[in-house]
């Protein structure tokens, strides 16, 4: 049996959203590094909001969470896969950190 990956780089996620894919992409981070700098799409749900606003996070089809490095945002998706059960959540490895490096050398860095 195949297990279902916990990451996803950022150049297969970048390959997903050229190609049209339905993801949802939640940024951990806080309103102003959010302010500064996020992946297009990105919606912002601070890790400290995460308990109380995890209804905002879609029950079906991929989910991303990004933070800067993605350490933030393997705590939240540890939290929604082992609290809360969803299957469909993956961290961006690297967070944005990475994404600005391997994927969108214009991407604002901090």
């Amino acid at each position: 049996m195949e297990s279902t990956p916990l990451e996803i780089s950022p150049e297969e996620l970048h390959r997903r959203l050229q190609a049209g894919h339905d993801l949802q992409l939640i940024d951990v981070r806080e309103p102003e590094e959010y302010e500064y700098c996020h992946v297009p799409g990105s919606q912002l749900l601070p890790l400290g909001e995460l308990t109380r606003r995890a209804d905002e996070i879609r029950l079906e089809g991929p989910v991303v969470v990004i933070c800067h490095h993605g350490v933030r945002s393997g705590q939240a998706a540890g939290y929604l896969r082992h609290r809360l059960g969803r299957t469909n959540v993956l961290n961006l490895r690297g967070g944005v950190a990475a994404w600005a490096e391997r994927v969108d050398l214009a991407f604002p860095t901090y």
